[in-house]
């Protein structure tokens, strides 16, 4: 049997509520990952934009989209995800994807952070269509710490219910502060008073 890994139940749960060949935003794009992901979904018709402040996350996100050839799927974007606003207009997303915490292989001096992360999703909210969905996975412990974790939960458990729905998993079994998996609906077209 294998072992379940965070990043691979996001992509199911991607896979299974959102629809083929829509815009999709990575918002930490990493060794690029996610952004491979995406692609697929993307198909023929689709487009993905991916965000780091890293250039080696965009070099090997770049080398991993050449071997599938899927680069011309992707933006890819030096830039950090709380500018994702200046790329996006509101409403057009049809997913959007973080995985919060350092460049895997990378300098871990060098990560995601409690007030950029807070305001990149709250900025994906507002970028999201009615019935995208957000998904978040979400590090603790080590050297992100916890700060950027508890700050991300106490935001989410604030969504309104009437425009958002909001599910957090956790590994009931797993010890050294495992990863949480978060994943956000937004249900409505409400204003809301919070983003």
């Amino acid at each position: 049997m294998r072992k379940l890994q965070i990043t691979n139940w996001c992509h199911e749960m991607i896979r299974s509520q959102v629809p083929k060949g829509g815009l999709y935003v990575d918002a930490t794009m990493g060794n690029g990952n996610d952004t491979f992901f995406l692609c697929e979904m993307a198909g023929s018709g689709g487009k993905v934009l991916a965000f780091d402040i890293q250039p080696p996350a965009l070099e090997a996100t770049r080398t991993l989209l050449k071997t599938h050839n899927l680069t011309d799927k992707a933006e890819l974007v030096l830039d950090s995800h709380e500018n994702m606003d200046h790329y996006l207009d509101a409403e057009t997303a049809d997913a959007v994807c973080f995985n919060f915490g350092y460049l895997p292989g990378g300098d871990h001096r060098i990560c995601t952070r409690p007030e950029t992360s807070l305001l990149a999703v709250r900025k994906s909210l507002t970028i999201l269509k009615k019935g995208g969905l957000l998904s978040l996975c979400i590090y603790s412990g080590g050297d992100t710490g916890f700060q950027e974790k508890e700050a991300l939960l106490d935001f989410l458990k604030t969504l309104p219910s009437r425009k958002y729905t909001v599910i957090a998993n956790e590994y009931l079994n797993r010890g050294n502060h495992p990863p949480i998996p978060v994943f956000v609906w937004k249900e409505s077209d409400l204003p809301d008073p919070l983003i």
